[in-house]
């Protein structure tokens, strides 16, 4: 009979450093406490980092003093397809693979076809079936399925490629086997040396290592618990298999916002996390990652649930902050609502105090000249030179800006809003003087509607004029 928290420690809290105001530390220490009391799970862990470090864990057990730490393995379930989808986009980056490609190149024993590439399985959008075909897979050994075609099935498909958001495991398991096929190796050893190792996350992997928390059934009318069984998921464990803790979960949802350059970096992250597939209502799914608004913050992470254990990842660039929740019970514990909920509460308790402005460290001059009043039009735009050294283009007064980053060509590319990935140039003249700004066709002008002026299309001759009376 396994326990029901192979582990020792304190009924409570912990913190690294004591970064957090008592109050917010009691108000998230209560969260987690009403949600093992009132949802009935044997036990939950959680923590919460900012601005690159964990700043507080928490537990709650249903055995007195003898709550699990943040040391205590937890079964994560489909927070693994993050880890399989940092997996990819390394390959892509080491220019091994083009996520448009079919994924029939790499992996074609998957039999899927020309249409299916890896940025629709990332993104849940190849069609495929959510499931594996019977018996259920989280709960029969992987043995049984011991080629892709066991797992996606005489008919692998539900939907059109790339015609709707569809979640499927099997995609995972091709992705994985994706990145086993093009590293020579496989899924479990590509994912410790690249991601695990790199990561400092020695208390995450395929399988639990003691201490490890037991997962357990809750009844659903009476306060009785059963034990459930663990299965080794075989292809199926990209998608699900790992085991981790929530402070390895933390130093994780570090990563997932400011990289790191052993394994992929900012901009790689960032990446992981753009919308690239439409939810419901508020939410949405990017590479790996699903993408919840809520309470005016975009959260990114994933939320994962195997029989025995539920857990809950999301992080939140703006505040820079991470919030991590695991449970022990199956389908108990809306582990992804509470992590999100943690999350809120540092937000609102302890509001981020923004670094102090500084200016550029140098002038450059014909940047400087770009600044100041466009016109797309006849509505007027202002070009704004930050510390950062980008540009920034938007509305006069208020609405979404967006900002730009130098290419080597000398063009501007952007970053983000509207103009995500459009090219900015600068357009000059006979003697080498600025004639106007291009954006995607769109032509911006220092004076609106200029006589003999780049507008596409010309303007009338009769130019600006009022209305008589």
């Amino acid at each position: 009979m396994t326990s029901i928290d192979e582990a020792g420690g304190v009924s409570g809290e912990g913190a690294v450093s004591g970064a957090l105001l008592d109050g917010t530390r009691r108000a998230l220490l209560r969260k987690i406490a009403v949600a093992q009391a009132e949802q009935r799970v044997p036990s939950v862990v959680a923590a919460v980092t900012r601005g690159g470090r964990q700043v507080w864990s928490g537990a709650r057990s249903c055995v007195n003093g003898h709550a699990p730490d943040d040391q205590v393995q937890y079964r994560i379930g489909s927070i693994t397809k993050t880890f399989t989808a940092v997996l990819v986009l390394r390959l892509r980056e080491e220019g091994l693979l083009e996520l448009g490609h079919p994924v029939e190149r790499y992996v074609p024993e998957a039999g899927l076809g020309p249409e299916v590439t890896a940025r629709q399985l990332l993104a849940h959008t190849g069609g495929l079936a959510a499931e594996a075909p019977p018996p259920w897979w989280e709960r029969t050994p992987g043995s049984l399925r011991p080629r892709l075609t066991d797992v996606l099935g005489a008919e692998p498909f539900r939907h059109e490629p790339g015609l709707l958001h569809h979640y499927s495991n099997p995609g995972f398991t091709v992705l994985g086997a994706l990145v086993a096929a093009v590293r020579g190796t496989t899924w479990e050893e590509a994912l410790r040396a690249e991601i695990l190792e790199p990561l400092g996350l020695r208390r995450t992997g395929v399988r639990p290592e003691a201490p490890s928390a037991g997962g357990w059934a809750v009844h659903p009318w009476a306060d009785l618990l059963q034990e459930e069984k663990v299965e080794e998921l075989g292809l199926m464990a990209p998608a699900g298999q790992l085991w981790s803790t929530a402070a390895d979960l933390a130093r994780f949802a570090n990563f997932l916002l400011h990289g790191d350059k052993e394994v992929l970096g900012r901009d790689g992250v960032r990446e992981l996390r753009v919308p690239a597939a439409p939810g419901d209502g508020d939410s949405g799914y990017g590479l790996g990652t699903q993408l919840l608004h809520r309470r005016g913050r975009d959260l990114a992470g994933h939320t994962g649930s195997v029989p025995g254990f539920t857990a809950g990842l999301w992080v939140c660039e703006e505040e820079d902050l991470g919030a991590v929740v695991l449970g022990n019970a199956t389908s108990q514990l809306s582990s992804g609502t509470l992590a999100a909920e943690l999350l809120e509460l540092v937000a609102e308790a302890e509001p981020r105090i923004p670094e102090p402005w500084r200016p550029l460290p140098h002038v450059d001059r014909k940047l400087l000249a770009l600044t100041g009043l466009w016109y797309w039009g006849s509505d007027p735009v202002a070009v704004r030179l930050r510390a950062g050294g980008g540009l920034e283009l938007g509305p006069v007064k208020g609405g979404r800006q967006s900002r730009f980053v130098p290419a080597d060509d000398g063009s501007w590319v952007g970053l983000d809003g509207y103009y995500s990935g459009e090219t900015l140039s600068v357009v000059r003249g006979p003697e080498g003087e600025v004639s106007h700004l291009d954006l995607g066709s769109f032509v911006f002008t220092r004076e609106p509607y200029a006589e003999g002026g780049p507008t596409p299309g010309g303007v009338v001759p009769e130019g600006w004029r009022g209305l008589p009376g």
